[in-house]
């Protein structure tokens, strides 16, 4: 079997297969987000498909291996090409962001939100950042596709919301916007950290001490949040938290947090 065929099996998208590093792309299920990962050498690789597995998934290939003498010419090439295009990114982001204006818009509208918020070219620009460096941005239609900028570190970033309370993980930009309005709600402090992804919030939680969870109930969702805490909190089958502000309003699922908090 290809790489290309156990990629597929598994439900990622590859059009054009690039060796040696990390690339994301579309799945069966989420063709335009992105939601999925693999990373291959011609002979051994890896895949993820982000909604539906929890690790990597190995591949190597039954032919028989035959070492490339420019290997490791190759892999410093394809390393400084990578690094480049995360560069450029993180100035791209900059340059949106200090064109974006503050106006309302349809997406946060209809998770219950009539803030204002950065919109450039009619789309929700989110900064991501490792610690004070922004990396670059997710940025959300008006319909809620979201997507990367090209080329942009992802891994490791993080939009936070401080008020110098809890650190709190989650995986999207109204799920935190909802926690914010609930522990307002509770007059408790916060420090929540939009992960934009749930293996994302492993990669945060490394450098947080005993983080609150909330968790997607979703598989990836939830074994996210078991391999980071014992306890964390989740909703209704498929719902986010911002799903069940909606459903439930805002004192009801402010009382759900409570005694994780």
């Amino acid at each position: 079997m290809s790489f290309e065929e156990f990629a597929r099996g598994h439900g990622l998208l590859i059009k054009d297969l690039i060796l040696d590093r990390w690339v994301r792309v579309g799945t069966e299920d989420h063709p335009r987000k992105q939601n999925g990962a693999y990373i291959f050498d011609g002979h051994k690789g890896a895949i993820i498909n982000f909604a539906v597995h929890d690790r990597h998934i190995l591949y190597k290939s039954s032919e028989p291996f035959i070492p490339d003498p420019n290997a490791a010419q190759k892999k410093l090439a394809a390393k400084q090409e990578h690094e480049q295009r995360q560069r450029k990114a993180a100035q791209k982001a900059a340059f949106i962001l200090n064109n974006a204006d503050m106006e309302q818009h349809p997406y946060l509208l209809r998770k219950g939100f009539p803030d204002k918020g950065r919109v450039w070219n009619s789309l929700l620009v989110l900064p991501m950042r490792i610690g004070q460096n922004l990396v670059g941005c997710q940025l959300i239609s008006q319909d809620g596709t979201k997507r990367f900028l090209s080329g942009q570190r992802t891994k490791g970033a993080s939009l936070v919301i401080d008020n110098k309370g809890r650190n709190i993980l989650c995986e999207g930009f109204a799920t935190g916007m909802s926690v914010r309005r609930a522990m307002k709600h509770l007059r408790e402090r916060y420090t929540i950290h939009v992960c934009f992804s749930a293996g994302n919030m492993i990669e945060i939680a490394k450098n947080l001490r005993d983080p609150l969870v909330i968790a997607d109930n979703d598989p990836m969702g939830i074994a996210t949040a078991k391999k980071i805490a014992p306890h964390y909190w989740v909703g209704e089958a498929g719902e986010d938290f911002n799903d069940t502000e909606q459903r439930i309003g805002t004192a009801a699922v402010s009382e759900s947090l409570r005694g994780l908090i």
